[in-house]
C-alpha cells in the first residue's frame, strides 16, 4: 500500500474545491485517510492504482468523481526535436527506455515533493524496488541533447546526486546510499548503463543514482525525463503517469525520438462493453447512457454505441485496466457504494472462529510476550530465495506460477523463515536488536497448511536463544516434543536442532549458518526457528 502525502493549498488549487467535501468522498474511491494534519493528509491507496500517488492525480481523479469536470483528460504531445540512442549492448542488462521533454513547469516546495514521492512511489508499485522500472528526472537546460543511453565501463565517473566529488560507478555502489540500497540490481553485469549528453556528461546512472549537475529545484523549468527497464510496457507506464501528473500541473508535453520511434504516446486506448454484463456483475440496472455518464465520473471517454454496448476511451495512465470486468468495478464506484441497496442474505447461519485460526491468535500473543514484532511477508516468491540462499535443496513439491509477472514472484511459498530473512535484509541498516516472526499459510504438494517462523538478530544471537524461545513457544502450544540433532544446511553444524513430535520432524531451530547471512547480506548473526503449526494439539485433521 502507498501512503500519499496531500497537502491542503495545493490540492484544493488543482482540484477546485475545499478540502473538506474533498477528504469527505475520497474514501469511496479506494484509499482510507491515514491521519490528517494541520497542512496536509495522508492517504493510503491501492497498488493498482499508481496514477493516484501524486496530488495531481488524485486531484484529476476527484474532479471527476466530485463532477467538476468529467470524461476522458486529453494530453497533447507536440515533437521536441530531442533524440535519444541506445547502446546495443544493453539488450543483456536494462534494454528498456521511455522519455519526454517536459516544458513550462512551475515547481514550488509543494509540487517538487509531489513529483519526487510520485518518483518513489511507482518505483515502488510498478518498479519493483527500481530492479523493473527506474526514473530519473533532470533540469533539461544543464545539459546538451541529443541523448546516449549506454553501457558503460564501470571505471567511469561523475559527481552523484548530494555528493561534492566524482566517484567511479563501482564507488558509488559501494559509498552512496542509493548505491548500497540497490547494488544487487547491476553489480554482476560487465557494465553498467548510463545516460550521457551529447557532450559526455553524466545525466544518471540507472537504476541507481542522477547526476548532481541535472538536480532538479524551484528554478528548474524544463525537465528531461527518463525511465529505463527491463519490461517495455511498465516502463511505458511509468512514463505516462509521470507526463500525465506534470500536465495537470501545467506543464507541457513534449515527445523525444528512442531510436526513431517518439515517445510518449499519451493516447488512450479503446474497448466495447457490455451493458447487460455489466448490471449482472453489480446488480444495478442501468441503460447504455447511464453507464455512460458513470464512467465519465471515473475520468474515462464514454459513449453508447447501440445494441445494449459502450465504447470505451481508457486513459494512457489507467495501467490497471486489463479486463471489462476492471471497467465494471469502476461503474460500481461511480454509482456509489452507499448507493447500493442493503438486503438480508437468504441464509442464516452463525460464524465462530476456525480452529487454525484460534492457534494462530494464540501464536500471535505468545510471541509479542517474548518482544517479537509480527511480519506479514508475501505469499509468492522465487526458488533463489526459499531454497537456494537456505542452502537448501529445492523441492518438486513446490507449486510453480503458470505465467508469473516477474522473476521475483515464480512459487508459492512453502516455508516462512526465508522470507524473514529477506526482511531483516531490507532493514539491515536498521538499529538492532530486532526480533520478526510471522505465521500463515504455506503450500506443498498442493496442500495449504500453517507455519510459524521467528528469526532474532542482534550481535550476541546464538543457538541458546534460539533454544530458548523455542521451548518457550512450544511449552505454551502445549506441545511434547523432544530436540534432536539436524543436518539443516541453513543453520550451523553443531548449533541446530530438529524438533520432533511422535517420531514426526515439525521443525527446526538453532543459529542461521554464515553462507546465509552473507547470501542475504547480513552482517550479524541470526537464531531462527520454524513449526509446522500441524503440530499444536487441537489442529483440525483436514
Amino acid at each position: 500500500m502507498a501512503i500519499i502525502s496531500l497537502p491542503y493549498k495545493y490540492l484544493e488549487r488543482l482540484t477546485g474545491t475545499g478540502c473538506e467535501t474533498i477528504l469527505q468522498r475520497l474514501p469511496m474511491i479506494g484509499s482510507e485517510v491515514e491521519r490528517l494534519e494541520e497542512d496536509h493528509a495522508d492517504v493510503e491507496f491501492f497498488p493498482n492504482r499508481p496514477d493516484l500517488f501524486s496530488v495531481e492525480g488524485v486531484a484529476r481523479a476527484m474532479r471527476g468523481f466530485l463532477g467538476i469536470e468529467t470524461g476522458l483528460p486529453k494530453y497533447s504531445v507536440r515533437p521536441s526535436g530531442i533524440r535519444f540512442t541506445i547502446d546495443p549492448k544493453l539488450d543483456a542488462i536494462r534494454p528498456c527506455l521511455a522519455s519526454a521533454v517536459i516544458r513550462n513547469v512551475a515547481f514550488d516546495d509543494e509540487s517538487i515533493l509531489s513529483v519526487m514521492a510520485l518518483q518513489e512511489a511507482l518505483h515502488w508499485a510498478v518498479g519493483r524496488g527500481r530492479s523493473k522500472v527506474a526514473i530519473g528526472i533532470h533540469d533539461l537546460d544543464t545539459v546538451v541533447p541529443p541523448f546516449h543511453y549506454v553501457a558503460s565501463p564501470r571505471g567511469r565517473t561523475f559527481v552523484p546526486l548530494d555528493f561534492t566529488e566524482e566517484l567511479t560507478l563501482d564507488g558509488i555502489l559501494e559509498q552512496h546510499p542509493k548505491g548500497r540500497d540497490y547494488a544487487k540490481i547491476v553489480r554482476d553485469f560487465p557494465l553498467f548503463p548510463l545516460i550521457t549528453d551529447d557532450e559526455d556528461h553524466v545525466c544518471s546512472f540507472p537504476p541507481i543514482i542522477n547526476g548532481e549537475r541535472t538536480r532538479v529545484t524551484t528554478g528548474t523549468k524544463n525537465i528531461l525525463l527518463d525511465v529505463t527497464g527491463t519490461d517495455q510496457r511498465a516502463v511505458n507506464v511509468a512514463a505516462n503517469i509521470i507526463c500525465t501528473a506534470m500536465a495537470e500541473a501545467g506543464a507541457t508535453i513534449e515527445s523525444v525520438e528512442i531510436n526513431g520511434a517518439p515517445f510518449p504516446d499519451l493516447a488512450p486506448t479503446e474497448r466495447m462493453v457490455s451493458v447487460r454484463e455489466c448490471c449482472d456483475l453489480i446488480g444495478v440496472e442501468l441503460t447504455a447512457s447511464q453507464m455512460a455518464g458513470l464512467l465519465e465520473k471515473m475520468r474515462f471517454g464514454a459513449q453508447p454505441a447501440g445494441s445494449g454496448r459502450v465504447r470505451v476511451q481508457v486513459p494512457c495512465y489507467r495501467a490497471d485496466i486489463m479486463h471489462d470486468w476492471d471497467l465494471f468495478e469502476d461503474v460500481a464506484i461511480s454509482y456509489g457504494y452507499e448507493n447500493f441497496a442493503v438486503e438480508v442474505p437468504p441464509t442464516f447461519s452463525i460464524g465462530t472462529e476456525h480452529p487454525v485460526n484460534a492457534i494462530a491468535t494464540k501464536v500471535r500473543i505468545i510471541l509479542a510476550g517474548l518482544g517479537y514484532l509480527e511480519m506479514m511477508p508475501f505469499t509468492l516468491t522465487n526458488e533463489r530465495v526459499l531454497c537456494d540462499q537456505l542452502q537448501r535443496p529445492r523441492s518438486p513439491s513446490t507449486l510453480h506460477l503458470m505465467h508469473p509477472i516477474s522473476e521475483e514472484y515464480t512459487v508459492v511459498r512453502t516455508d516462512i523463515l526465508p522470507l524473514l530473512l529477506e526482511m531483516l535484509q531490507v532493514n539491515r541498516h536498521r538499529e538492532l536488536p530486532q526480533r520478526l516472526f510471522a505465521t500463515g499459510d504455506a503450500l506443498s504438494d498442493l496442500r495449504t497448511t500453517q507455519r510459524l517462523a521467528f528469526v532474532s538478530t542482534h550481535p550476541a544471537a546464538d543457538f541458546s536463544e534460539a533454544y530458548a524461545h523455542a521451548d518457550a513457544v512450544l511449552r505454551e502450544l502445549g506441545i511434547a516434543y523432544s530436540a534432536e540433532v539436524s543436518a539443516d544446511a541453513a543453520f550451523i553444524e553443531g548449533r541446530r536442532a530438529d524438533i520432533v513430535v511422535a517420531g514426526n520432524k515439525v521443525g527446526v531451530f538453532g543459529e542461521i549458518h554464515p553462507a546465509v547471512l552473507t547470501a542475504f547480506e547480513l552482517e550479524q548473526p541470526v537464531a531462527a526457528f520454524e513449526l509446522d503449526l500441524r503440530a499444536v494439539p487441537g489442529y483440525p485433521s483436514r
